[in-house]
């Protein structure tokens, strides 16, 4: 649209100019906006993060969990048969099963084992290629047939489990689930604010995964303890736990990356706390 010129000098008509002071104003106060729903909604993610706690009932800690422990067990139990055909389904032999769990009720049946609340049930998968052993919460514990088959004893097997029994006493899985879900409404919190600034959403992701893996690597130094303390209660070798770090380390195919960069702690830093957690048990 042509603009003609006043008396005065000034131009009038037309659409008005979107670099005009008022359409900066209304910008400005779009971001405060969402930069004040952002705040509001990282102050309630903080608060419910914080406040939700409840006690562990074998550790005595206080915990920043989402589920009770009668959650927990069913969430597990609903869990299991879509893991395990994750990995083949259950392994054949019975023997090899009824290995297992020989192995797993005598951690049970220590003093520590009997104070966990949880029915723990031990799963052999018959996945022949992924090294792997894992728990789910409410005591749910799996190891693949891939890492059974290389163990060289009953006592390294045993570390296995009483470190997988580690995470479910720990209650590791509840805390990942309430610190993931923290972690994610803050990110989401900050897009908001940030008025979906890719940059920033970008950082965001980044900071939240590493914190996340710091978490998972003091997990993983906790089972090991929790699992040299169950061997030694139940009269088997911790050594063979350190032995394990071999086999594990071996089945990496020797690829490493900065712990910072891992989800779990380095074989070196685990063998010596290993080493450190059989001292701390052996002397009491």
């Amino acid at each position: 649209m042509l603009r003609r010129r006043s008396q005065q000098g000034r131009y009038y008509g037309g659409t008005g100019d979107p670099y005009s002071r008022k359409g900066r104003g209304a910008g400005t106060s779009r971001f405060k906006i969402m930069l004040f729903i952002g705040l509001a909604m990282a102050v309630f993610q903080a608060f419910k993060y914080f406040t939700n706690t409840q006690v562990n009932p074998v550790t005595g800690e206080t915990q920043r969990v989402q589920w009770t422990l009668e959650e927990e067990v069913a969430l597990g139990i609903q869990a299991a048969p879509q893991m395990a055909q994750q990995y083949g389904g259950l392994y054949a032999d019975q023997r090899a099963q009824d290995y297992l769990d020989r192995v797993g009720q005598r951690l049970m049946n220590t003093p520590t084992g009997q104070e966990s609340e949880y029915p723990y049930e031990f799963h052999l998968l018959a996945d022949p290629n992924t090294v792997n052993a894992f728990a789910l919460p409410g005591g749910q514990t799996f190891i693949t047939y891939a890492l059974f088959n290389q163990l060289e004893n009953e006592d390294q097997l045993a570390g296995i489990m009483g470190h997988e029994i580690g995470h479910v006493i720990e209650r590791h899985g509840a805390e990942r689930m309430a610190r993931s879900g923290f972690i994610q409404g803050i990110i989401q919190s900050i897009l908001i604010g940030a008025g979906g600034d890719a940059t920033m959403a970008q950082i965001a992701n980044v900071v939240g995964q590493y914190t996340s893996m710091k978490y998972g690597r003091d997990q993983e130094l906790e089972s090991d303890e929790w699992g040299v303390k169950l061997m030694i209660e139940s009269g088997y070798d911790p050594e063979a736990l350190i032995g394990v770090m071999d086999i594990l380390e071996k089945a990496s195919g020797g690829a490493r990356v900065p712990e910072f960069q891992s989800s779990h702690p380095s074989p070196e830093n685990r063998r010596e706390k290993i080493r450190e957690a059989i001292e701390k048990y052996e002397n009491q």
